[in-house]
């Protein structure tokens, strides 16, 4: 019988070449971005036909590979960072990103909260920083080939150590700009270690510019020691032509807490990964997105929660609002693991379709195995509850700003889960700005 060769897109054939044109120019082990490359390699862009990614089809979506970004000169840095919006007002230290590479110039490297310590990525490769050994913390992520292209190309980001027993009370900015006319592609890994009993609030911004088809590809890795608390809020303000991957990856010590938000509105195309991993006894994470989209957009939104250890606790609510003949896409499972009794786990995916044209794709599920526990998910999709219009603008209001109303208070379910009173309400503002473009 002939051997059948699989026949390569352009953007796979593209990527095998940039790999091997870098790979010995990126700063670390070489052997482990080779394995890394070789893994993506064999499984080749994701497509309709593999089950964790038939609704958003990578392999059609990337039709080039667009080369990595090179670091950025001072004065283009620093005038992309000054134009950056997301989080602009709040008082926090401010780590920056430009292209992909951390930008010292732009950055509160010298003036962060007493208990972090921040070293760049490259020179933790360079140098072999032993808090590398917990980068890629959930096993999970390792089977995912956008997460292991990342590793393959990563070249930049940061390791972040908060020391045990620390409370940062003044949050971390990590703020990722993407400038340039050209398309090209970003690959940061941010490793987080909340060490015992420490507590962190992280902010994180993507922003770039539009009508550039620009390809970030960006993992936040995060372990949370015993008793730890890690807080964090995500904003996709995307460039409107950008294809954005993005992955994070955490891993719960005994009652550690993990809260991460995301909230979306740019990009052509996105698709943010959540591996959540509960290693020790009665960790707890509330796991929230609130997606907004239009005019073509496509959001991916998928959720792997493995409870792995009696007690745990995770809920999670994704709230949509779709507009036009955008799609949005939520893929959620909680694996509960045989020894992982007395588990509570909950998750909710809610859409809002505003037009006739949009649609949703809704795909939870329960993968349980012990026999004490307490789960449950769900979804819903509809359109705006015309009695409650109806109530509105017999009150005078006109039917935009009813439904706007309508909007703000269907994903500000998912927002007040942010605990940073700062960052909630700029998330909250970013909502009003969108309805507010929309008209």
């Amino acid at each position: 019988m002939a051997d059948v060769t699989p026949l390569r897109t352009a953007a796979e054939t593209g990527l095998s070449k940039l790999f091997e044109v870098r790979r010995l120019k990126l700063p670390g082990a070489a052997i482990a971005r080779e394995e890394a490359f070789r893994y993506f390699e064999a499984m080749g862009l994701p497509h309709r036909r593999v089950e964790a990614f038939k609704y958003t089809d990578l392999r059609a979506a990337l039709r080039e590979a667009a080369p990595p970004a090179e670091a950025p000169a001072d004065a283009a840095a620093r005038e992309a960072v000054a134009a950056a919006r997301g989080f602009a007002g709040l008082d926090a230290a401010r780590i920056s990103f430009v292209n992909g590479h951390l930008v010292g110039g732009a950055s509160d490297l010298a003036g962060l909260p007493a208990g972090v310590a921040v070293v760049p990525l490259s020179a933790a490769l360079t140098n072999g920083d032993p808090l590398l050994a917990h980068l890629a913390p959930v096993a999970q992520s390792r089977e995912n080939p956008i997460y292991q292209l990342n590793a393959a190309f990563m070249a930049d980001g940061a390791v972040i150590r908060v020391a045990a027993g620390a409370k940062v009370e003044r949050p971390l900015h990590l703020r990722f700009v993407g400038t340039g006319r050209e398309a090209f592609s970003t690959a940061t890994r941010v490793l987080v270690v909340v060490e015992a009993g420490a507590e962190v609030t992280v902010l994180e911004t993507h922003e770039g510019p539009d009508g550039v088809a620009y390809q970030p590809n960006d993992a936040l890795d995060v372990v949370v020691a015993e008793g730890g608390r890690f807080l964090h809020s995500r904003l996709n303000a995307e460039g409107d032509a950008a294809v954005a991957l993005s992955t994070v990856s955490a891993r719960l010590g005994a009652g550690a807490h993990i809260e991460t938000v995301n909230l979306v509105l740019g990009a052509v195309l996105s698709r943010h990964q959540l591996y959540l991993h509960f290693a020790g006894e009665n960790a707890t994470a509330t796991v929230n997105g609130a997606t907004m989209l239009r005019d073509g957009q496509l959001a991916d939104s998928t959720l792997l929660a493995d409870h792995a250890a009696v007690g745990g606790v995770s809920r999670e609510q994704f709230k949509t609002v779709i507009d036009g003949d955008a799609t949005g896409v939520f893929q959620g499972k909680i694996i509960v693991q045989q020894l992982a009794q007395k588990t509570d786990g909950k998750m909710k995916s809610d859409c809002l379709l505003l037009t006739d044209e949009g649609q949703m794709m809704n795909k939870p599920e329960l993968e349980i195995f012990a026999d004490d526990v307490v789960c449950g998910h769900g979804a819903t999709c509809g359109a705006p509850d015309e009695d409650l219009l109806f109530y509105l603008m017999a009150r005078g209001l006109p039917r935009p700003e009813a439904e706007s109303l309508l909007v703000q208070a269907f994903l500000g379910e998912a927002i007040e889960a942010v605990s940073h009173a700062g960052a909630r309400a700029a998330l909250i503002g970013e909502i009003e700005a969108w309805l507010a473009r929309r008209g």
